[in-house]
């Protein structure tokens, strides 16, 4: 899964800086703009970052230009983002898996994985009102085994960040006191 691409040299590390990782449906986007407004960050989801500067969805992306050249831009929105001093940044979530962009975020700033089970995902993504294109027609059993599935080569990658958190029963507070420690 994961390739090499040069990665930028800034050396730079900012405590201030958290990027949220996690599978789809973990809670990343909503979590980090609950703790973003408690701390008074800005907030950035590089999904809609990067829909924005493409001028389209990602799935058409994905299905326009494949998978390869999604990581590549993926990976270069993530590096040359100009960020504020102060912010919560939630990231795809195959992210963290290609080139060296786990190691980067850990270089650059906190990261921190909002980690929970293939049957609680299966269950918020069966009832998300976002469309997810691979997830399409999978439901009940057969989502649980996709997730396990992609899980199971993620994990690795998600496990490299700096703090690790249940996302069960998660809180603004429980947030806030993790990236402290």
């Amino acid at each position: 899964m994961s390739q090499s691409i040069p990665s930028t040299e800034n050396t730079f590390y900012n405590p201030n800086l958290v990027f949220f990782t996690g599978f789809m449906g973990c809670g990343k986007t909503t979590w980090g703009r609950k703790l973003a407004a408690h701390l008074g960050y800005a907030f950035i989801d590089l999904d809609h970052a990067l829909e924005e500067k493409v001028g389209m969805r990602i799935a058409e992306y994905f299905s326009s230009f494949g998978e390869d050249a999604f990581r590549k831009l993926e990976s270069a929105m993530l590096k040359e983002t100009d960020y504020p001093e102060k912010v919560i940044v939630s990231t795809g979530g195959g992210l963290p898996c290609f080139f060296d962009n786990m190691a980067w975020m850990n270089a650059h700033g906190k990261t921190l994985y909002v980690k929970l089970s293939p049957k609680t995902l299966a269950d918020r993504l069966e009832n998300s009102k976002t469309v997810r294109p691979v997830l399409q027609g999978k439901k009940g059993d057969e989502l649980v085994e996709f997730i396990t599935g992609k899980l199971a080569e993620r994990e690795g990658f998600y496990l490299q960040a700096q703090h690790i958190i249940e996302g069960i029963s998660l809180s603004v507070e429980a947030l806030e006191l993790e990236l402290n420690k």
